[in-house]
């Protein structure tokens, strides 16, 4: 499959996500866990079918330790034991946030409390904007119709 646009040689598209980016430094800062905010992302991205963003942050987790077996897990974090109540209310927020058409109420209240009792308002704010974030990318990249599978480890880091 041929990508419809290029990103890295689209004016419009290269400078708007140079913002995007910059936003990720702020993330960075607030003290939300890497590991937490690199499953809240893969969790949105698969649900979003993005390639490139599944083979980036499945690479940059791996690069920081992550473990193949937890990684191989996200897509059936419900039932799996290795991810801590923290990481599973950290991915049920990502999965209503990146869904939030599927709900008439968008987020259901119960899913913020329950994060909102494993994160201070800091990294709950992160956590939104990481997956926000990471829905604008993957609607980019699969609009695009961008490649996945060349990624190496903090090609984009900032």
């Amino acid at each position: 499959m041929e990508p419809r646009l290029n990103l890295f040689q689209n004016a419009v598209i290269g400078q708007s996500v140079k913002h995007l980016i910059a936003t990720n430094k702020v993330i960075t800062e607030s003290g939300l866990s890497p590991v937490t905010r690199e499953l809240a992302v893969l969790r949105a991205s698969q649900i979003n079918g993005c390639s490139g963003c599944i083979d980036m942050h499945t690479k940059d987790a791996v690069a920081a330790g992550e473990s193949h077996v937890r990684l191989h897990l996200v897509a059936a974090w419900r039932e799996a034991t290795v991810f801590t109540d923290a990481e599973r209310a950290a991915l049920e927020l990502s999965e209503e946030m990146t869904r939030i058409a599927d709900a008439a109420t968008g987020v259901r209240d119960e899913v913020w409390q329950n994060a909102a009792k494993h994160f201070d308002e800091d990294q709950l704010g992160a956590l939104v904007m990481s997956i926000a974030l990471i829905n604008a990318f993957n609607r980019m990249n699969v609009a695009t119709r961008q490649p996945a599978g060349n990624y190496q480890p903090g090609q984009y880091a900032h």
